[in-house]
């Protein structure tokens, strides 16, 4: 087995696939992303998806309202439980992001004093 080069090889990894991914597609940068995020609902994905997709749809043009329309969307696809449950890991992931950037600005702080 090869020697890693990098401490983190698993985002490496995922990294690398989002990337091939990309070239891949046809879409643009909005429909994309508005097509991962129905995908992630339908997956039943976990909070840290949500985070890191979000904040790369937002990048791309994905508004609040473009959420609540894919949430609409696919909801007779997926149902109502599934759907449900995307709109809590969106809230709780978001919510984490806000801890961990808090986190960081109080680091910062003590850090700077």
């Amino acid at each position: 087995m090869p020697a890693q080069s990098s401490e983190t090889p698993v985002l490496d990894l995922i990294a690398a696939m989002n990337a091939s991914s990309v070239e891949a597609c046809g879409l643009d940068g909005r429909s994309l992303m508005l097509v991962r995020l129905a995908a992630l609902v339908a997956v039943d994905a976990p909070p840290a998806s949500y985070v890191v997709n979000l904040g790369v749809a937002a990048g791309a043009g994905v508004d609040e309202q473009s959420v609540r329309d894919v949430l609409a969307a696919v909801a007779p696809i997926v149902g109502t439980p599934r759907t449900v449950s995307a709109l809590g890991k969106m809230v709780r992931g978001l919510g984490l992001a806000l801890e961990l950037a808090e986190g960081d600005d109080a680091a910062a702080g003590s850090a700077a004093s």
